[in-house]
């Protein structure tokens, strides 16, 4: 393909990719300002002895709950802040101690700086916080998400893996190759034999494929090929969206988005426009099962052809999200310990 025609080509995919993106961003955002909080209700889900879901508004929030305290995983929006320290308190009397980040998505730490403010200690990878620090312009949508107050950033980061023994149980976080951003953790209770996926798993549909933040369908798939030797026949997991799943459901997961690169892949390796690869409907047997959750088909399939065009690198990469040092790059996470 001769330099110009790939530039026009690039040009066209970049800005179709782009009014789409726009449009759906504004949707979203006039839909989370115009919400009602007080109708919110946050539900608490056993999960095993100790562990719970509590589902409200935005990603599904862990709890680790005994003698040592309160141990959360994610923390949704800020105005839930206090129904989540409810729901909280009527599962145990202890203090929160810690609130872990799966990423740093606003539907999972936009309760940080009340957290912070109250004395939590915020932990995520170091990616996570130099996100939040710095904020984000996404090219793609034209928005901007403004830095988040010092008090909202992760005290503690890490770049591999980090584990907390606490509540009788060993809580091991580990960071996987970029997926759904490039700050994305799993969380194992190992004990209770409970995972929180983060937003790796969307239970149900298609996921949200946040391409300025780093998403990768490829690094996704390697990201939950690190996930299953965690499980057994009796591990329950938490996902970032939906309802309680199990390592079954996870691996059908995979498998979706493998068939999902499969045939797009091609496509986009052809040069096929945004617009060229829906009209194509190359997801139109998945649609039925997967395309009615948060995430409809078109919206995941345009994010897919703008993922696989910057893998390809035909288009800009992904930009570093701007601080004072350059952000730590995601590194190799030592091969995770599978289940006996």
């Amino acid at each position: 393909m001769n330099s110009k025609r790939q530039r026009g080509m690039m040009s066209k995919r970049s800005h179709l990719v782009s009014v789409v993106a726009t449009l759906v961003a504004c949707v979203a955002t006039v839909a989370l300002a115009q919400r009602d909080w007080s109708k919110v209700e946050v539900k608490t889900v056993p999960v095993a002895p100790g562990i719970y879901m509590l589902q409200g508004a935005g990603g599904n929030i862990g709890l680790s709950v005994g003698d040592d305290g309160a141990f959360v995983v994610d923390d949704q929006y800020a105005p839930l802040t206090d129904k989540i320290k409810a729901a909280i308190a009527a599962v145990t009397p202890k203090p929160i101690r810690f609130v872990l980040n799966t990423h740093w998505h606003g539907d999972h730490t936009g309760g940080n700086e009340n957290l912070g403010q109250a004395g939590v200690l915020i932990v995520a990878h170091d990616n996570v916080r130099t996100r939040l620090a710095a904020g984000l312009f996404n090219e793609i949508s034209g928005r901007t998400v403004a830095p988040a107050p010092r008090v909202a950033l992760p005290i503690v980061t890490f770049t591999d893996a980090v584990t907390f023994h606490l509540n009788g149980d060993e809580i091991h976080a580990f960071h996987v190759p970029p997926a759904h951003t490039d700050g994305d953790a799993v969380v194992v209770f190992r004990k209770a034999d409970v995972i929180h996926t983060g937003d790796l798993m969307f239970q149900g549909g298609y996921p949200v494929f946040d391409v300025p933040s780093g998403a990768s369908l490829s690094g996704w798939i390697a990201a939950i090929d690190r996930v299953l030797p965690f499980t057994g026949p009796a591990t329950k997991i938490i996902p970032g969206h939906g309802e309680l799943t199990t390592p079954a459901e996870l691996r059908v997961y995979r498998d979706m988005l493998s068939t999902v690169r499969e045939r797009v892949l091609p496509l986009v390796k052809a040069g096929k426009s945004a617009d060229e690869v829906v009209a194509a409907a190359p997801l139109a047997e998945l649609d039925a099962k997967w395309g009615n959750g948060m995430v409809k088909s078109e919206t995941f399939l345009r994010g897919v052809v703008a993922g696989l065009s910057r893998e390809l690198g035909l288009v800009a990469p992904v930009a570093s999200p701007a601080s004072a040092a350059p952000p730590t790059a995601p590194t190799a996470t030592p091969a995770p310990t599978p289940k006996p």
